[in-house]
């Protein structure tokens, strides 16, 4: 496994039709998540990938406290499709994978993440 791009290893497991190590998911998941909020920064979107991370994205009304006003939330395996461009947004919106709720919530011209997800080499870590 390409330890230095953990989301090529994540994709590897899922390929293969196995769960990745936990930890391995959470960089691929964390690093994906940063390189959105450097891609769209902002407050009015929060980005959920449970139990792994979350990060508020998209310019617009800031969120403090409370639940914000648009949430998009999803597993770790689809995130890390979606960013590696191998799922659809409108795809895993209809089948509940992922769920979409408020104003500014359709993230899909953000997605997939690539190319580049780093300088380079086109990994995220």
């Amino acid at each position: 496994m390409p330890d230095h791009d953990p989301l090529a290893a994540a994709l590897m497991y899922y390929k293969r039709g196995e769960s990745p190590p936990r930890d391995l998911e959470k960089r691929a998941v964390k690093a994906s998540l940063a390189v959105l909020a450097q891609r769209a920064p902002g407050r009015s979107v929060e980005v959920r990938v449970p139990p792994y991370a979350a990060v508020q994205v998209i310019a617009g009304a800031t969120h403090r406290r409370g639940t914000p006003p648009a949430v998009v939330e999803c597993d770790a395996r689809t995130w890390l499709e979606l960013v590696a461009g191998l799922a659809q947004w409108h795809i895993v919106v209809a089948d509940g994978r992922l769920r979409a709720s408020g104003e500014r919530s359709d993230i899909s011209s953000y997605l997939p993440l690539e190319p580049p997800l780093d300088q380079g080499n086109g990994s995220i870590g």
